[in-house]
Order: structure tokens, then C-alpha cells, then sequence
């Protein structure tokens, strides 16, 4: 069911499982998906907490812990594979892109 519901991911659902690698916070998420995005994806509140209730609810994360308003959370083995295999689809259109669109784009542009 998750995976078909969450066959291809957005940038936002993306960033935010990588950042849940390491048991984050809501606050500490936000600001790791802008520090491993290089800023080039913000995500707010909004979006985040209605992320976190669709991935806990798919148990693709768990909730590990919760001061006050506070709650941390971490991947699972289940989001971990999603995660994967989101990689491995977006190193499939990279492959597809260089095959056809070869010296067309700047493969040296520094982000």
C-alpha cells in the first residue's frame, strides 16, 4: 500500500526521510532537509507535520520519543526502503537524461 501510494516521491517527502536517518525533531528535520538540500528545499510546518502523520501512519517512520510538545522520530526499515527505491528511480532518469541529452547540459555545475 505505501508504495503505491508513495510511488514517486516529492522532493519534500524525499529530503525529510533522508534527514530521518538520524532521530530528529520536527525543528531539526526543517533544518536538516535545508542543510542536505543546500537550501534548495524549504519545508514548512504545514507540510511537515502532515508528512510525518502520512509516513507514521504508513510506518515508514516511528515516533521515538515526545517531551512536552516535542516529538522526535526516526526511519524504518519499511521508509528506508522506500527511500531506496526512490533512489535507484531517480538514478534511472539521470542514466535515461545523460543517454539522450549527452553534452546538452553542464554535468560540471557546482550547486
Amino acid at each position: 500500500m505505501a508504495r503505491e501510494q508513495f510511488q514517486n516521491l516529492t522532493e519534500p517527502m524525499y529530503y525529510i526521510l533522508m534527514a530521518l536517518i538520524d532521530e530528529r525533531c520536527g525543528v531539526d528535520v526543517m533544518s536538516a532537509v535545508d542543510e542536505i538540500s543546500k537550501g534548495r528545499v524549504k519545508v514548512g510546518p504545514g507540510t511537515l507535520y502532515a508528512l510525518l502523520g502520512k509516513f507514521e501512519k504508513e510506518k515508514m517512520i516511528v515516533e521515538t520519543e515526545v517531551d512536552g510538545r516535542r516529538r522526535s522520530y526516526i526511519i524504518t526499515e519499511k521508509g528506508l526502503d522506500i527511500l531506496k527505491e526512490e533512489y535507484e528511480r531517480i538514478m534511472i532518469l539521470l542514466r535515461d537524461g545523460k543517454r539522450f541529452l549527452g553534452g546538452m547540459v553542464d554535468e560540471d555545475r557546482k550547486d
